[in-house]
């Protein structure tokens, strides 16, 4: 009786395999896959659907490190219009650039599922090397369980990464310094505006708050919810003044102070002598704030080298085959700065009502 042959390994499919599938031309299949505005919903829905049921990975980073070097990045980044993102962006392309690679970017309006699976799709069908995820919010962490495993891929601000390298400034401590520091001025509590809920720095500086006051022996007021804009805070700062047992207050980042300062100001709230202030980014406006402004600095520029060197180092092992068995994912911590500046300096006076 003869034996079973060995089973032939099944090639990777192409785009002819696509195309065939969904009843369409390559040059359908390929303007589904660059987004083109001209192709029908209909006919984008079956070349998606063909994609996935073929495994079909367009130009994938493994097959381009087998054959050449791009010397492409991509970047995966979400609301790059506030402050940290688009200063982590920034930190991350200068680190690219000095490495002597190019950077794709791939920006994100929403952080659902979707929308980070389509940003990956393009960007591996740009051949690049490996990916930077820019992860603030736990959906887009979550998101990235159907990331491609053959994929070098570093997360920033995303938590545990869920399993993948993680590059992160410790908001923990970077919320504990300002706390620290506005109780040692001499303030029985401190209060706290902090960010949405859904992003993971802002739950990291309630942590870090939280966690002061309480090995201070201090209890911990109810936080106020602003959404990282001018407008939230100064709707906090309106609330918080009409209390007469405010005296410092902790903001979860710069541009929620501003408003906060904004709405004291217009109350006759003074800072510092009525309530002491801190915030969480180091804006390049915050020292010409009125008054200068207490914050925590992170270090994007530090950010970004640590993810593309890291990154680089997966690429390195991608395209050799070489790794250490067990290895676990790498998490690299940043360590913040408190800046102290006029807003926090001084002993708070009791205010009436």
């Amino acid at each position: 009786m003869a034996r079973n042959a060995p089973a032939t390994p099944r090639r990777p499919a192409v785009m002819a395999d696509v195309a065939r599938l969904a009843g369409v031309s390559q040059q359908t299949v390929s303007r589904v896959l660059n987004q083109h505005p001209s192709v029908a919903p209909g006919t984008r829905t079956r070349v998606l659907a063909a994609i996935e049921q073929l495994g079909y990975r367009p130009n994938s980073a493994a097959r381009a490190l087998a054959s050449k070097r791009t010397r492409l990045i991509g970047v995966v980044g979400f609301d790059t219009s506030l402050y940290g993102p688009a200063s982590t962006l920034a930190g991350l392309e200068q680190a690219a650039h000095r490495a002597g690679y190019f950077v794709s970017v791939a920006s994100l309006r929403a952080p659902d599922g979707d929308a980070v699976q389509q940003a990956l799709q393009r960007l591996t069908s740009q051949s690049v090397e490996g990916v930077v995820v820019i992860a603030p919010q736990r959906a887009t962490v979550d998101a990235l369980a159907d990331a491609p495993d053959d994929l070098p891929l570093v997360v920033v601000e995303g938590g545990d990464g869920d399993g993948r390298p993680v590059v992160c400034v410790d908001q923990v401590a970077g919320a504990r310094l300002a706390t620290r520091h506005l109780l040692d001025q001499g303030a029985p509590t401190v209060w706290h505006v902090a960010g949405p809920s859904g992003w993971l720095e802002a739950q990291n500086r309630v942590t870090g708050w939280r966690e002061e006051l309480r090995d201070a022996g201090v209890a911990a007021p109810e936080p106020l919810r602003g959404d990282w804009s001018p407008a939230s805070g100064y709707s906090a700062g309106q609330l918080l003044a009409e209390r007469s047992d405010v005296r410092a207050v902790f903001v979860a980042n710069d541009q929620m102070a501003l408003g906060l300062l904004r709405a004291f100001h217009e109350r006759g709230v003074s800072v510092p002598d009525d309530v002491l202030v801190a915030g969480f980014d180091d804006v390049p406006e915050s020292a010409y704030y009125t008054p200068p402004l207490t914050t925590v600095r992170q270090d994007f520029d530090a950010v970004g080298r640590r993810s593309i060197d890291l990154l680089l180092d997966l690429i390195e092992t991608a395209s050799t085959g070489v790794a250490e068995p067990g290895t676990k994912p790498r998490v690299v911590t940043v360590t913040p700065e408190l800046v102290v500046r006029q807003s926090s300096i001084g002993h708070p006076r009791r205010r009436r009502r």
